[in-house]
Parts: structure tokens; sequence; C-alpha cells
């Protein structure tokens, strides 16, 4: 007879599968595999049942936007230039989610850093924790955040990794993906590190290109961002959503905004990406020639409030693994986040202080949960932390 439900989602101690794998872990470690959970139990735990209001709807209204050539952007047609900086500027007001094509991103090198995801995420559970996600920290493996909540968690696993886009003559030291990842996993592990050092590389290209973009759309050129972000120090993270044995109780990312920049994000054809707009959870079809842009709390900061983060989740369902691939553009630690001046006046005055991605990091990966507020939660708690 199958073990009851786990209440800690500790895994059934009495299970072949838990001997094989319970190396390094003490009987008390919060794990999350969900294949032992769909194995041996009908019903999700409840730490992973997210409230009423919050619960997913799982046929909503399709989000409409156009995609914004990116590459007719840049091609300096003032026609083009002028679409495309009205799309994003149109999008950015309202919900702060938009998609870009023509992006000059290899197809290949998408479906391969697509394709290696299920190297990783298919290995045993004390395979994978090589890469542990350390407390406090915000690169490693992390399955289901069951290390810092205890509720409300979400249906995935994740491994996420630093990039630097540092010069190789800058005072910072330029960390490479290949480097981090034969680290923690073993020499085994350098050609997929290389390939997603390349997938970051091209990714940290676009984003320059989507800066251009963003700044003509605001007003202020196409160079000031741009050069804003030329040397990021970024995140990359492989998102892996199991089947779900109750897909409408459970999410697999919780409605929150991301606190870094923007968020490049490539999906698979599975879908499960809802962004809300006009107070209304919109879905945002899989194209696989697209990556939707989302705008995060740094970027609002920069652009003094006018941009909006993007509200958005994730959702899962019974039958398939869904994957996705995004990048966070961050900014170069020592970079104060402050607007460019022309975008505060009498009508705008300045809404956030002034301050450094590592604070922001720190604030959310140690003091609070992001969500809605966390960009409102911080400046409080910088203004406390400064008094």
């Amino acid at each position: 007879m199958p073990p009851p439900a786990p209440e800690l989602l500790l895994l059934p101690t009495d299970s072949k599968e838990y001997n094989k794998n319970k190396e390094g872990l003490s009987s008390e470690t919060l794990v999350f595999d969900a294949s032992l959970l769909n194995k041996y139990i009908s019903q999700i735990p409840s730490q992973f049942i997210w409230p009423d209001h919050e619960k997913p709807c799982l046929s909503p209204p399709e989000l409409q936007v156009p995609p914004i050539d990116l590459m007719g952007f840049l091609s300096g047609d003032p026609v083009a230039m002028a679409k495309a900086c009205s799309q994003v500027r149109e999008a950015c007001r309202s919900h702060g989610s938009f998609l870009v094509v023509n992006h000059g991103v290899d197809a290949e090198l998408i479906a391969q850093a697509h394709g290696l995801m299920d190297r990783y995420f298919g290995m045993k559970l004390c395979e994978k924790q090589k890469a542990q996600r350390k407390p406090g920290e915000h690169i490693g493996y992390a399955s289901s955040f069951t290390g810092r909540f205890s509720s409300n968690l979400p249906w995935k696993e994740t491994l996420s990794f630093r990039y630097s886009a540092a010069s190789d003559d800058d005072q910072f030291v330029k960390r490479t993906v290949e480097d981090y990842l034969v680290n923690v996993m073993g020499e085994g592990f350098r050609e997929f590190g290389n390939l997603y050092q390349e997938y970051c590389e091209a990714m940290s290209n676009l984003s320059l290109g989507i800066m251009e973009l963003l700044g003509m759309s605001l007003g202020v050129g196409c160079n000031y961002f741009r050069d804003f972000f030329k040397q990021n120090e970024s995140v990359m993270r492989l998102n892996y959503y199991p089947p779900c044995q109750n897909p409408d109780l459970a999410l697999g990312t919780g409605p929150h905004c991301d606190p870094t920049s923007l968020t490049i994000l490539h999906q698979d054809q599975v879908g499960g990406l809802h962004v809300l707009a006009n107070q209304t959870w919109h879905s945002v079809a899989p194209n696989p020639n697209a990556f939707v842009v989302n705008i995060g709390d740094t970027f609002m900061a920069l652009s003094n409030g006018i941009y909006k983060s993007c509200l958005h989740r994730a959702v899962v369902n019974k039958t398939s693994v869904r994957k996705s691939l995004a990048f966070f553009l961050c900014p170069r630690w020592d970079k104060v986040v402050s607007p460019p001046e022309a975008l505060v006046n009498n009508e705008n005055p300045r809404i956030y202080p002034d301050f450094t991605w590592p604070e922001l990091l720190e604030f959310t990966q140690r003091h609070y949960r992001a969500d809605t507020r966390t960009l409102d939660a911080f400046s409080r708690w910088l203004h406390e932390k400064n008094i």
C-alpha cells in the first residue's frame, strides 16, 4: 500500500526510491521530488495548494499583443522605428509585457538550450543537488523553494547561474557559465556549460537591442539604457514544471513581478505563462519564433514608474512537462539605479530612491518574497536601513 502524503514534503521513507536517494539528506530535510509525489499520492500536499483567490484559471483569454519586429527597429527605418516604439510604449505603460520577433538569435541554439534541460532535470535528486542553492543565494538548484517557504509552494524545479558580460580587462572578475557548472557538477558538464554560456551571450546581445528600443520609446535616445546595461551581471534560469495531479489547485510559479530589469523568456510548446492585463489573467501563447519580454522592478525604477513591472504567473498541467528559458537582465553591481533626468519633472516626480542591484537582490533573497509590491516594500526597507 502506498504511504500517506508526506506532511512536510519528505520523500516516503519506506520507499526504495527514498533509500536510493537519501544520501546527504537528514530525516528532517524538506525536499520536492514530483516523480515520487506523483507516484505515491493522488492529492498534492497542502503546502502546494494556493488560496482560492489565487487558484489558476486554466482557460484564460489569450493576451493579444502584436509581435514587435526588432530587426525592423534596429534597421533605422523611420517607419519601422516609430511603429516599434508605439507598440512597446503601449504595452509597457499597460501591463509590462511584449513579444519580439526577428531577433537574430539562432533557432538551433534555442532548440539545443531547451533540449539540454532534460539531461539535468532527468537526473536523480541526489545528483541534481550537487548544485543545491545555498540559503540566501540566488544561483544553483532549487526544488520548489522548500528551503525558504512552507506554504504556497510552486510546483517546479529550477537551475540558475550567473552570467557576466564584463570585458576581459574589467575590474570585475569575469565568471563563465562553463566554469560554474563544471565546478558544481563535474567535468561531464563542460559541454552543457559551454552551450548555456553561448545562449547567455546571445541573450545579453539581444537585451541591448531591446534597451535601445525602450530608450527610444521613453524619449531618452537609443544609447542611454544600452550603455547602462552593456556590462551586465545577469542571471540565467532553467525552469522545469513537472506534471501535477491537481493543476487546478497548484501553481508552477505564483503571481509576482520580477525584481530584475528585464526577463527574456522562451517558452516551449506546452504553454502555461499568464500575464495580468486590465485586471484579468491572460495566457501568452507559445511562439517558437518569439521571445516574451517582461519589464521588471529594476527597470520600472529606471523609468521612474512610467513603464510597469509585469505581473505574471505560470500554471501546470496533468500530463506534460513544461520548460522555459529565462534570462534575467541585471545591471553591473556597482551601477546606481536612478532614472534619467528627462523622465523626472513636476508632472512625474521621483518615485523610488537610488539603489544598486545587490541591495534589491539581498532584500528579495533574505527579507521578502517577491510579489506585486516588492519595489514599494524595498523602498521602505531601504529608507529604514539608511536612517
